[in-house]
C-alpha cells in the first residue's frame, strides 16, 4: 500500500507560479513512477506531468510543456510540481499518482492516488 501526501497548490495571478509537493509512504519501494493529474470542474481528469522513482523519463502533457516542470526529491520520497506562466485555464484540483509497473506508467493509468489539491488562477 501506498499513501501520496500532498500539499501547496492555493491562488495565483494569471503569469504566477506555485510549487505542489507530495510525499510518498515508507511503503515506496513497490512505486514505479509518479505523476501529476488534474481535473477541472466539468471536466474528466487529465495527465499533466511524470517521472519514474529514479527521476528519469520525464513526460509532460503539451498543454503544460515548456511552463510545469516535475522533479523528485529521493531523499524525502517526494516529487514537485514547479508551476510557472499559470494561467487561468490551469484551475484545477491537481492529485499526485503513483504507478506500480512501466504498464500503468506508460498507459497513465495509477494504482494510487493522492487526496488532491485545489489550484485556482485568476487573470
Amino acid at each position: 500500500q501506498v499513501q501520496l501526501v500532498e500539499s501547496g497548490g492555493g491562488a495565483a495571478q494569471a503569469g504566477g507560479s506555485l510549487t505542489l509537493s507530495c510525499v510518498a509512504s515508507s511503503s515506496s519501494s513497490s512505486i514505479y513512477g509518479l505523476g501529476w493529474f488534474r481535473q477541472a470542474p466539468g471536466k474528466e481528469r487529465e495527465f499533466v506531468a511524470s517521472i519514474t522513482w529514479s527521476g528519469g523519463s520525464p513526460q509532460y502533457s503539451d498543454s503544460v510543456k515548456g511552463r510545469f516542470t516535475i522533479s523528485r526529491d529521493h531523499a524525502n520520497n517526494a516529487v514537485y510540481l514547479q508551476m510557472n506562466s499559470l494561467q487561468p485555464e490551469d484551475t484545477a484540483v491537481y492529485y499526485c499518482a503513483a504507478t506500480i509497473n512501466l504498464v500503468e506508467y506508460l498507459t497513465r493509468r495509477p494504482k494510487y492516488w493522492g487526496q488532491g489539491a485545489q489550484v485556482t488562477v485568476s487573470s
